[in-house]
């Protein structure tokens, strides 16, 4: 039997398995998230639930099994893997699952749905009870969704156990416990101490006695500590509490490496991972909150902290001050991006050169994984390199069309050189994160190729290039990465950018470039870092993205209308562009120079790396002439 045969038997399984947890526990449906408890976008193995009860390993999306069917909620970005991976799943654009999505899906299925489906599914019963991991739903959704299926009849009911944990059982992965060690001051820039006394300015601000830390990302940057409990992400299990005369980190003592132990001090207390929810409940007593000083709570905060917070007077719910102070990296920060970018890019043209005289060459037997390794192997190699940032997409042709897609290692294509290859890799290190997307042809492209790559380069060069006023939100700048797309009716399924954590997390909020409305919020401030990535994706035949990281700075302008101040952004990233996919005809001169002034600028920074690299260097040399 093969591997997708195989799937589908497990999947058969599990669900059956599943359904009659349902019923003991008088369910009519159970939802199942992509998240942790912790929020997290990338999961531990132990915690990959949705991927074990359903097949589809995507970091967005949303599982729901009824008793007649089982349904699968993602967006754009994962269409194309859901087609591969699922077999009796629907999927649709909805990455979260709404209240007539859950009254529709108890329906008799008959076969399997596909998104044009989604349009004959109606309302069948109402009084459906739902049940959840109260974990792994956040406090925000819950309410929403219990006001939205109260006046069907229908509710949530928190379960005590997460009944696909009890379908995996003994199979299930254990939780990890990695070292946890101390992030130096010299890369971080400012130490816990004075983290910490900014966030209690901010917690004053809101008349708030404390904040509950749940988001992996924000205990680490806050206490300056990095671990290794998810893969890619430099983080580790815990939570925190900082009130005004205390700081507890929740984890286990035993974890943290003498260096770490000893930044901390006294400082910190430090109190056992799972004595968490029991610390929670003894808050609203000790500290008397109520509404007129509660504890806040971030916005990504679960259920179950919310009920351990006891009833609404004890705490407010609103974006972590954590986030903010995190998206604005100090100069220290700052310039270790701009340091690691380099050192980055001289790995990936050590990458590249060896791929072009691979394929140019005559080797066929090149696959898409084995590529991958190599450039692994080439950044491997870089100071303070502390591993991928992010599972590398290194896609040939068709593949390259999916816009997350992983090779795997026992299947996968073989590159090619008359298809495109499209490559989104970045690493880790102790200064600084990267995320750079290229795509390349080591053949002849057609025009329809480097007409489409045009287009999304002078997308890239619009954002790159964009100056705004004190104020605007990467919402208002999306479209203008996708203006030139539009000129020929192309468009692309996700965001133009995200933010990018220093040493941690490579995606990161609370702002970013794209048409999410959360997006709308949080206005662009100097020191943010985010990502420049427009592209475009002909199903079944080729992808295309182009990616920088870019800081945002104050940009110098003749005047100053209205006195807002002006900003615009500072690229990072120091890799060649593909030429050779490029229209000279459809750029300006304004795009042609911008062009030219990058590749000027890579040749500079990246040749005294390569100096021991004879064939990199003439490689970077070629692909950074001006056109």
């Amino acid at each position: 039997m093969g591997a997708a045969g195989a799937q589908t038997v497990h999947t058969t399984e599990r669900l059956a398995k599943l359904r009659e947890l349902m019923s003991k526990n008088d369910v009519g449906a159970f939802v199942v998230p992509s998240e942790d408890q912790h929020s997290s976008e990338y999961l531990a193995h132990c915690d990959e639930r949705r991927a074990f009860i359903s097949g589809f390993n995507g970091s967005a999306g949303c599982a729901v099994i009824t008793t007649k069917g089982a349904f699968l909620f993602t967006d754009g970005r994962y269409f194309l893997q859901a087609e591969q991976q699922l077999d009796q799943y629907v999927y649709c654009t909805r990455s979260l699952v709404v209240t007539n999505s859950l009254q529709e899906l108890d329906v008799d299925e008959t076969r399997p749905a596909r998104r044009t489906d989604m349009a004959r599914l109606s309302v069948k019963e109402n009084s459906l009870r739902i049940g959840i991991d109260p974990t792994l739903i956040s406090a925000v959704d819950a309410e929403n969704l219990t006001k939205s299926l109260s006046p069907l009849g229908s509710s949530l009911v928190s379960l005590p156990h997460n009944i696909v944990d009890l379908v995996w059982h003994k199979d299930r992965p254990s939780r990890p416990n990695a070292t946890v060690s101390h992030l130096d001051t010299k890369y971080s820039g400012e130490g816990h101490v004075e983290k910490i006394a900014r966030l209690r300015e901010e917690l004053r601000k809101k008349k708030a006695k404390g904040l509950v830390v749940t988001m992996l990302d924000e205990v680490a940057w806050l206490f300056n500590l990095r671990g290794a409990d998810i893969d890619f992400n430099p983080v580790f299990f815990a939570y925190a509490v900082v009130t005004m005369d205390k700081a507890v980190l929740f984890t286990e003592a035993s974890r943290l490496d003498a260096g770490a132990r000893t930044e901390l001090g006294n400082d910190v207390e430090i109190h056992a991972y799972d004595e968490f929810f029991a610390y929670l409940k003894a808050l609203p007593e000790q500290l008397q909150l109520n509404k007129d000083s509660p504890f806040l709570l971030g916005d990504k905060a679960s259920l179950a902290v919310a009920e351990a917070m006891g009833g609404k007077s004890n705490y407010t719910i609103d974006r972590s001050p954590i986030a903010d102070l995190k998206a604005i990296k100090n100069g220290t920060e700052l310039e270790g991006f701009r340091q690691c970018h380099i050192r980055d890019g001289a790995a990936l043209a050590r990458y590249f050169a060896w791929l072009e005289a691979e394929l140019v060459g005559g080797r066929e037997d090149l696959t898409e994984s084995q590529a991958a390794d190599q450039l692994e192997k080439y950044r491997s190699e870089l100071a303070m390199f502390k591993g991928l940032s992010f599972p590398t997409i290194s896609s040939t042709g068709p593949n390259g069309a999916i816009i997350h897609y992983s090779p795997d290692p026992q299947d996968c294509a073989i590159v090619k050189k008359e298809q495109i290859y499209l490559c989104d890799s970045g690493a880790q290190f102790l200064d600084g994160t990267t995320d750079v997307t290229r795509t390349w042809h080591f053949g002849t492209p057609t025009a329809e190729e480097r007409r489409a790559f045009t287009r999304v380069l002078q997308g890239h060069i619009a954002i790159d290039a964009a100056v705004f006023p004190v104020g605007t939100t990467g919402y208002v700048i999306d479209s203008w990465a996708r203006r030139a797309l539009w000129r020929d009716g192309l468009d692309y399924r996700h965001g133009t950018g995200h933010g990018v954590g220093h040493f941690l997390n490579v995606h990161e909020g609370p702002h970013g470039i794209g048409v999410r409305i959360a997006y709308n919020n949080s206005p662009l401030k100097p020191g943010m870092t985010v990502s420049n990535e427009p592209g475009y994706y002909a199903d079944g035949k080729f992808g295309i993205r182009i990616e920088n990281i870019v800081l945002v700075r104050k940009a110098d302008t003749p005047h100053n209308f209205g006195e807002k101040g002006y900003l615009g952004f500072e690229h990072v990233t120091m890799a060649p562009i593909h030429t050779k996919l490029v229209d000279a005809d459809l750029l300006s001169t304004e795009e042609r120079a911008w062009l030219n002034a990058y590749h000027a600028e890579v040749l500079e920074k990246v040749t005294p790396l390569l100096k021991n690299d004879e064939r990199a260097l003439r490689w970077l040399t070629k692909e950074c002439q001006a056109i």
